[in-house]
């Protein structure tokens, strides 16, 4: 059996998948699978994936559904892997040609650490621009949220996760017409019993599109607020910082309004700060409704 799971969600992007293809057949470790979740595709997706498995390079699964958004292919994705380890490459990324080696090395250093849950390594973009902030060379192991709020670390990281791990967690709740869910829920859950080798190596090149859910975020909040609001209610729970606290409590109140269910208490364990929070949620909320019709 493989020891890494590469998995891929897409939704209509035949038009860039060939770059990560290109980038997989090329690894120097071979190691490796991907799984390819196509959330629902109407373009040319499934017969460009059928081309590239009839080629043999690499061993690929694809798996249809239906569309269910980004989460809704990463449920699908952690109940089929069997892999030790899996990392999630989105379909208009790629892996440089080490990445899996990278990867299989680091993993062999740490893997008897039983508080281990996985590696995080670097984005980089296209003209090799690291995404952020590198790690500190001292840090060897932090969870995700110290590596932002204690250590000040920025940018978008890759995160490649022992699958055991990851199925001990709830999965992402699927709501009827809506299409995303944050994926750090399940990370910030994760956080709270393990922690993440630091690799301060690129493992994923990085684009982002304009369609893509980093550029069109409060679009997101007005059309899936029931899959942010779930979001806030799970950071609510776990985020120690206050500022973050008061932060969340925002978006949960703008959340509830998209909703209009008015249940800003529901499953929310900062129901005094919600209240205190109220006239500058509304504010907030109005910010958002101005953002989002842009």
């Amino acid at each position: 059996m493989k020891l890494v799971t590469v998995f891929t969600p897409t939704y209509n992007r035949a038009f860039c998948l060939g770059q990560l293809y290109a980038s997989l057949i090329k690894q120097t470790a071979t190691n490796f699978c991907w799984l390819i979740i196509d959330d629902g595709s109407t373009d040319t997706t499934k017969e460009l994936v059928q081309t590239w498995i009839a080629e043999h390079k690499i061993e690929i699964n694809y798996v249809f559904q239906e569309n269910q958004g980004m989460h809704g292919a990463h449920n699908t994705a952690y109940s089929l892997i069997t892999t030790e380890l899996n990392v999630c490459i989105d379909s208009d990324d790629y892996m440089p040609n080490n990445a899996i080696e990278l990867i299989l090395n680091k993993w062999e250093s740490v893997k008897h650490k039983n508080t281990i849950a996985g590696i995080v390594g670097l984005d980089v973009l296209k003209n090799g621009t690291i995404i952020g902030k590198q790690f500190p060379e001292a840090l060897e192991f932090s969870t995700l949220n110290n590596m932002y709020t204690q250590y000040k670390i920025t940018g978008d990281k890759k995160l490649v996760f022992r699958t055991d791990v990851v199925k001990k967690y709830p999965k992402y709740p699927i709501f009827k017409n809506e299409r995303f869910v944050p994926l750090g829920t399940l990370y910030l859950m994760i956080d709270q019993d393990y922690e993440l080798a630091c690799l301060n190596k690129p493992l994923c090149v990085v684009e982002y599109l304009p369609d893509g859910s980093s550029n069109t975020i409060f679009k997101q909040y007005r059309l899936n607020p029931k899959g942010f609001r779930y979001a806030r209610g799970v950071e609510l729970k776990y985020l120690t910082s206050f500022k973050e606290k008061v932060k969340k409590c925002l978006h949960l109140i703008s959340s509830t309004l998209f909703i209009g269910d008015f249940q800003f208490f529901k499953n929310n364990p900062q129901k005094l700060l919600t209240v205190v929070c109220f006239p500058f949620g509304f504010i907030f909320h109005g910010y958002i409704l101005l953002k989002s019709k842009k």
